[in-house]
């Protein structure tokens, strides 16, 4: 496949480019082992050919360089994985990148200094499947504080530890329906739902009073980055201290909530409420930038299993009702209107950042700091509502009478395929009932397998009379058909002795022999008989 023909050696620079066009990236976790392989072997060629990238293997050491990660590596050649065509599939992402460059509504978050000076030309896309292909375009590896985007991911870890019934005898599940920070509690005098101000620190208080309850500020703090970082895979997590204190100075009206709630004994008992709301600003201040914070919506696509380390960091039921409440109290005031058209679970913050989750199947983070009215991300929510216009990824679109969307799980041909193997299967077991199903549904009944035999070569080699009547006197197919071996039906059913068959096949060859002669006949103009002259 990539091996010169003239040298018969392999160059490892094909074959890494063949890789990255699957999704898969050089520094992936998973293919350390091949990575590690390529140095030495470059180590012990005496560094010939200027880079481990550049150098050219035998076959022999080839498959040795490969063999520790031989699975991983077929699988991508293979197109075994969620989106086979990848390439394809990020030629959409970018033109919906350059489409919605263009917006330039909205204003950047002006309530504290730092986020008022981002840059409001930021704008940045990131994509990770839960088989760990990856694509980016634009500001990708700047930071950004996460705000509001770390509401699903400290609620994550609660019911990761505690348990959903725990969690839920303190705060709600219900969309609140008023402003995202407003004094209100529901009628069990609990905070609507986590996605919210009063449910997010409450969540924060659950963290940092019931879970490890030994543990000082400091070390909660390491614990929570800790998750965050597995969530992450390893990638980028930090802390913007700035950003920090500017939300500790600004944080009256959070303040307030915390005091409300503390009013309506919302909090588990020995809660300390100003290092709850310090634990809570501090969550809120930790830095990702669109690479790490894709791989945190990949790993809740794929149920709490990072894509890449493949490590299990959250119970697949704690994931579920995470990416519930997402789809139903994601997107602030928006969330009704987000949930309508786009049909995904999601997450905003004021940084820019909306968190996106195709469930089973990837996750993304669009970043672009130019917020609108509702403190959502404008191109981020016209990047949303393009994204499920082109393919079916909308929780209620209809996978099976499909519309004019695209579906980027499915094979270019695997329609054709299964439909082409479900009739020679149906004619090679004689199910004639299974045969007229596809003739109803609009099948081509002359369609053919790789080697060119159609299901009348199979039903005549495997002795159903019946179905070979069907096939012919029905569906009206050609009843001499070759394969690539130049054999007909009718030579298939003499190999196995199926005399009935034979004769059958035989007295339609010569019937449609002599229809076409004396078509031909009738088609010859009469000689024209000229009348004596009297």
């Amino acid at each position: 496949m990539f091996k010169n023909e003239d040298t018969d050696l392999l160059p490892v620079g094909k074959f890494l480019a063949a890789l990255r066009s699957t999704g898969l990236r050089r520094n992936d976790p998973r293919l350390a082992e091949m990575t590690d392989n390529l140095r030495k072997v470059h180590k012990e060629s005496g560094y010939e050919g200027g880079s481990p990238e550049t150098q050219k293997l035998n076959r022999e050491t080839f498959k040795t360089v490969i063999a520790p990660n031989i699975v991983l590596i077929s699988r991508a050649f293979r197109h075994q994985f969620v989106i086979p065509d990848f390439q394809g599939f990020c030629k959409y992402i970018e033109e919906f990148y350059w489409r919605c460059k263009n917006n330039t509504e909205g204003k950047v978050a002006g309530y504290i200094p730092q986020l008022a000076r981002m840059n409001p030309d930021y704008w940045g896309v990131s994509v990770v499947t839960i088989d760990g292909q990856r694509f980016s375009i634009g500001d990708t590896s700047v930071p950004f504080t996460l705000q509001s985007c770390s509401k699903p991911l400290t609620y994550a870890i609660a019911l990761d530890q505690l348990g959903a019934d725990l969690v839920h005898k303190y705060i709600g599940q219900e969309p609140s329906g008023r402003n995202f920070n407003e004094l209100v509690l529901d009628y069990n005098k609990k905070p609507h739902n986590p996605m919210i101000n009063a449910g997010a620190i409450l969540c924060c208080s659950l963290l940092k009073t019931l879970i490890r309850h030994e543990m000082t500020l400091a070390e909660k703090f390491d614990f929570t980055m800790n998750y965050f970082k597995r969530l992450a895979g390893g990638e980028t997590i930090g802390f913007n201290n700035a950003v920090f204190l500017s939300e500790r100075e600004a944080a009256d009206r959070n303040y307030a909530l915390g005091f409300y709630m503390r009013e309506n004994k919302c909090f588990p008992d020995k809660a300390n409420l100003r290092e709850c709301m310090d634990f809570y600003f501090q969550c809120c201040s930790m830095e990702a930038n669109c690479e790490s914070m894709s791989m945190m919506a990949a790993t809740l696509a794929n149920g709490g299993i990072c894509p890449t380390t493949e490590e299990k960091v959250l119970k697949p039921d704690s994931v579920r009702d995470v990416l519930s409440l997402m789809h139903s109290c994601g997107m602030y005031d928006y969330s009704g209107q987000f949930a309508f058209k786009v049909g995904l679970p999601a997450k905003s913050g004021v940084c820019g950042a909306l968190l996106l989750v195709v469930p089973n199947v990837m996750g993304l983070c669009i970043w672009s700091p130019p917020l609108d009215s509702l403190g959502n991300s404008c191109r981020g929510v016209q990047f949303c509502e393009e994204l499920v216009e082109e393919f079916n990824f909308h929780r209620y679109d209809n996978l099976k009478h499909a519309t004019n969307k695209k579906d980027p799980r499915r094979h270019k041909f695997e329609t054709k395929g299964l439909s082409i193997v479900n009739l020679l299967f149906s004619a090679a077991s004689g199910d004639v009932t299974a045969m007229r199903r596809h003739r109803l549904s609009g099948m081509d009944m002359t369609l053919s397998d790789y080697d060119g035999r159609t299901a009348l070569h199979l039903a005549a080699a495997e002795g159903h009379l019946e179905c070979v009547k069907f096939l012919i006197d029905q569906c009206s197919v050609p009843c001499d058909p070759k394969d690539r071996w130049g054999r007909t039906p009718a030579e298939e059913a003499e190999t196995f002795n199926h005399t009935e068959i034979v004769e059958f096949l035989q007295s339609k060859i010569k019937k449609k022999a002599g229809d076409e002669s004396s078509e031909s006949a009738g088609d010859e103009t009469p000689p024209r008989l000229e009348t004596p002259t009297p």
